[in-house]
């Protein structure tokens, strides 16, 4: 499995945390965020991993900022991602399983590390229900 990962200058020790936990996995983690805390542009960080995930290149992606609201806004910007910002473990089952997210996007400032980990455990170990929630993805990307 591979995974581009993201972050602003909130999510750098998120960050650190969940490349250690993925790589002991023997998962394979492509570095896209910002390895500082100096304020920086959060979509300067957000696109190569969007990139990487809408061409299919990586399995999936995770983003990191301080609400994770402006990370789904702009990975959602392009037409194979679904970005799910998520706060719980519950809340990364239910956008994997309905709504197929190949993106989790977590808010720093709202979750600790350790919760953080437990949603990327979990978004990872999710599989896509399928069946009656199909249709409703193939409608996300239909607007170009």
């Amino acid at each position: 499995m591979k995974i581009a990962i993201g972050n602003d200058h909130a999510g750098t020790a998120y960050k650190f945390a969940i490349i250690t936990y993925l790589e002991e996995k023997g998962i394979e983690v492509i570095n896209y965020g910002t390895d500082g805390e100096s304020s920086v542009d959060y979509p300067d960080f957000v696109h190569p991993v969007a990139k990487e995930v809408d061409a299919a290149t990586v399995d999936f992606g995770i983003l990191i900022c301080g609400s994770a609201n402006g990370v789904s806004m702009t990975a959602n910007k392009y037409k194979n991602v679904r970005a799910g910002l998520c706060w719980t473990k519950e809340i990364a089952v239910l956008t994997r399983q309905h709504n197929n997210a190949n993106i989790l996007s977590i808010p720093a400032r709202f979750t600790s590390v350790q919760q953080a980990i437990g949603m990327v455990e979990t978004f990872l170990e999710t599989e896509f229900e399928g069946g009656r929630h199909q249709d409703r993805v193939h409608k996300i990307s239909m607007c170009s």
